[in-house]
């Protein structure tokens, strides 16, 4: 940091307890905020925010819900696609056969939908751990596949399987251009990253921390694993299911159950893993990576190629981002396995200690 944090003394525990408590880190979050909302709108064009923006935000919030699970509370998920489709799905339930339903409530509708599955799916988790709950969460990922294909109910007896979305309003407020769809999701994601920052610095965090280091003794000092496992599903799965509803309603606006695959759920993994197991700005880092990585290859790939006369084509760009993403994951488990995250966070230390040796 360009700063020192030396006689910056707390006063009450509440000010001690503040999730920014060194005023220029709080000055720093509310001027990255405002740049968010006011800056960017106003430089960047459409297709940044169609193509890196967008999904970068949603993904990000999609990535929070799975970190809350994998990295808080420890509990693998690889059906982390199967609950943003039923997010997405409940929603347009909710908004095409309740009369009068508000779009942003659809949407909740939504996620509560996804948690109260991510319970049921999350029972499992009671008794078994390791690659068997990661069994147990796959097979979810492949019943609501089969579910969103087979039972047309789900897409209003659609006839091509698809469906659609008209423009998103919030009272009175039409969500149709790309710069009013990016304002719209980056309001949810900050709303929801405040509450998943409290969650994680509250009982209910320190109790998904202890089950995570070793619930044997969490159950010894009282922590009813149950309680802490299912809660985790519930609010991960919430998380996840209102990204995949933003994803349907905001970003596609049409789709069908492909866009929910179990690629889908590897990739939010992905960015868990790269970004850092058990941080909230690690969601931030994974999704950032794995949003721009493969439009920067897109680029960057055919002229280098062209440099040394090689001919790239797309299958060779989507070969070689699958190599980069193995590579990566390797790499981080290896050499750093809390992520990017850990690498920001020995970065700020450094710059706390420079330019003194000690």
């Amino acid at each position: 940091m360009f700063y020192r944090e030396n006689g910056q003394f707390k006063t009450s525990y509440e000010k001690d307890q503040q999730v920014f408590s060194i005023p220029q880190d709080r000055w720093a979050i509310f001027a990255i905020i405002a740049f968010a909302f006011i800056g960017i709108p106003l430089l960047v064009d459409e297709y940044l925010f169609r193509a890196i923006l967008i999904p970068f935000v949603i993904l990000s919030l999609a990535a929070l819900g799975v970190n809350i699970l994998v990295g808080y509370c420890g509990q693998i998920t690889l059906g982390a696609g199967a609950f943003m489709a039923i997010g997405a799905y409940a929603g347009y339930n909710f908004l095409v056969r309740i009369s009068g339903m508000p779009t942003l409530g659809a949407i909740l509708l939504g996620g509560l939908t996804a948690a109260v599955v991510g319970i049921v799916f999350g029972a499992p988790s009671l008794r078994v751990r390791g690659l068997y709950l990661a069994v147990a969460t796959l097979a979810a990922q492949f019943f609501w596949d089969w579910a969103f294909l087979r039972i047309k109910w789900f897409t209003n007896d659609s006839p091509s399987g698809s469906v659609f979305v008209a423009d998103v309003s919030l009272m009175g407020w039409t969500v149709n251009t790309a710069a009013e769809k990016y304002l719209f999701c980056l309001g949810i994601l900050v709303v929801f990253s405040l509450l998943a920052k409290n969650m994680v610095r509250g009982s209910i965090g320190r109790q998904w921390m202890a089950i995570r280091d070793m619930d044997v003794a969490a159950t010894v000092i009282g922590i009813r694993p149950m309680y802490a496992k299912l809660s985790a599903f519930a609010v991960s799965s919430f998380y996840v299911g209102v990204a995949g509803a933003l994803w349907g309603f905001v970003h596609l606006g049409s789709w069908e159950p492909a866009a929910f695959s179990i690629d889908r759920s590897f990739q939010l993994l992905f960015m868990v893993i790269i970004g850092g197991m058990g941080s909230i700005v690690g969601s931030f880092f994974g999704a950032a990576f794995i949003v721009i990585l493969p439009l920067f290859l897109n680029q960057m790939l055919p002229v280098v190629g062209g440099l040394f006369g090689l001919d790239v084509s797309i299958a060779l760009v989507s070969h070689v981002e699958i190599m980069i993403f193995g590579a990566l994951i390797i790499f981080f488990l290896i050499v750093e396995p809390h992520g990017i995250a850990r690498l920001w966070s020995t970065g700020r230390e450094k710059l706390r200690l420079w330019p003194f040796p000690h």
